[in-house]
């Protein structure tokens, strides 16, 4: 009997290709039901949201009127040809709650990696619109992750991405690799935060003349990282020295915020992450949003572009050629209005900023005062990661082989509660990290929930591991 002549147990081709895996049956706030080998598990705490998606929580019963009353009255059509008032009425929302003249206009899509792909083609013509065809390279940083298609990969540098290495963007002419900003691994101890800045600030700025100015389009930065290397805030003075080389050599400014942004780490009751480390001077060129925008009621994401770029398009050809069949959709931008303005109503941008800071700090309290596996607890508002070690002082990295990221998200699961585990870096340069990224309606009772599971399941995990001599 071949392999197609067995019994099939999945018909979706993601992830264990012949398993279902895990299995969502409903949600309500903070919980989710899933079906787990026939099982349903009840009541889980989700503190992931799925990737960092969820902000009003699951089940949300206004949400639902807004999306019955969208699916009333939006009427499909192809962007480029007819566009609609729902796409201009979310653009006008989000760039009036940012900081004034930061950004100037709006695409939505679907998702983060094709926000990032987007970019890229707006990085392109604006160069074009200048005159400046010979502005191609990209520099992104090392242990970034920026989406799952290939344009997203090429710009991304981590373990995921080299298989595919003969499909991308050329990374030897185009794409360059540049030092992440990782204060928990690569601050020097005679560093301060600043000093350690200024000395990635400097390399930066190296390595763009080395490669000649006149020829470097754009410098792409995850203003917090997710899975590839866990929410690592960027050391103090990082993001204004990278703003003031882009303005010195006439560079592209470019943050992704598909993750971190649109309210999940925003100190003012607001929506974008860069605000707690930037003036609104020193915005983003080009910045990309996803996720909590449309909170896994709809799919949708976007790009912001500041005057700069709108104005380069305004005095050159003033249009951009095609787009996606679903690009600022009718349907998905009047549900993300919708579901933003219950968020701002209800401050929930202010009560995740808050919790998510009070869930931070326990965790630190917590699991620094006893023996475990916890080697740094890092993170900002909403938005948190705990990097596993095998020697808390040497920072040692554990096993990547051991895989304990994903074995640990399994155990956490098994005791009620829902994180995302990443595995090691083959080289070590990052060992195995969870992150959270409750809803944004979360309490202070259920951040004492997660805490009181989390400490519990690493606990225990890492007697099991010390049990098993690895740890």
């Amino acid at each position: 009997m071949s392999v197609s002549e067995q019994k099939q147990n999945s018909y979706v081709f993601q992830g264990s290709i012949d398993k279902p895996g895990l299995q969502v049956i409903r949600g309500e706030g903070i919980r989710i039901d899933v079906e787990k080998n026939g099982k349903v598990h009840r009541g889980i705490i989700d503190a992931i949201t799925g990737a960092a998606v969820g902000a009003l929580g699951w089940g949300d019963s206004e949400a639902f009127q807004v999306i019955e009353e969208a699916a009333r009255t939006a009427t499909y059509s192809y962007p480029p040809k007819i566009s609609n008032k729902s796409s201009e009425a979310l653009a006008k929302y989000y760039i009036d709650r940012s900081p004034k003249g930061a950004f100037a206009a709006a695409l939505w899509t679907t998702s983060g990696s094709e926000s990032n792909e987007n970019a890229l083609k707006i990085v392109r013509q604006y160069w074009l619109e200048r005159g400046l065809p010979n502005k191609i390279k990209i520099f992104s940083r090392e242990s970034s992750y920026h989406g799952f298609s290939l344009g997203a990969q090429s710009i991304s540098w981590n373990a995921r991405v080299e298989p595919y290495q003969p499909y991308l963007i050329d990374r030897e002419k185009v794409c360059f690799k540049i030092p992440c900003a990782y204060t928990y691994r690569f601050k020097k101890s005679d560093e301060t935060e600043e000093e350690y800045a200024q000395r990635l600030v400097e390399n930066l700025e190296e390595q763009i003349v080395t490669a000649d100015p006149d020829t470097v389009a754009v410098i792409i930065v995850e203003t917090l990282p997710g899975s590839s290397l866990g929410t690592t805030p960027p050391p103090k003075g990082y993001l204004k020295g990278l703003r003031q080389i882009c303005n010195k050599y006439d560079i592209i400014f470019y943050l992704d915020e598909v993750m971190c942004g649109t309210g999940r780490c925003n100190p003012n009751g607001k929506l974008n992450c860069w605000e707690n480390y930037l003036g609104a001077d020193e915005a983003p060129d080009i910045q990309t949003v996803g996720k909590t925008l449309g909170s896994g009621y709809v799919t949708i994401a976007g790009v912001l572009v500041g005057p700069k770029i709108r104005d380069a398009y305004l005095k050159g050809t003033g249009i951009i050629s095609g787009g996606h069949t679903y690009a600022s959709n009718s349907f998905n931008c009047e549900v993300a209005l919708g579901i933003q303005r219950k968020i701002e109503r209800e401050c929930l941008t202010s009560n995740i900023f808050e919790m998510g800071n009070i869930m931070g700090n326990m965790l630190k309290e917590r699991l620094f005062t006893t023996d475990n596996i916890a080697g740094d607890v890092r993170g900002l508002g909403g938005f948190w990661s705990i990097e596993f070690v095998k020697d808390r002082k040497t920072k040692k990295a554990l096993d990547p082989a051991l895989n304990i990221g994903p074995r640990f998200q399994d155990y956490c699961f098994d005791n009620g509660l829902s994180v995302m585990g990443m595995p090691g870096n083959p080289d070590g340069s990052c060992s195995d990290r969870v992150l959270l990224a409750p809803a944004y309606i979360i309490t202070k009772s259920e951040v004492e929930e997660i805490v009181t599971i989390l400490v519990h399941s690493i606990k225990k995990f890492s007697e099991n591991l010390r049990s098993e001599g690895v740890w």
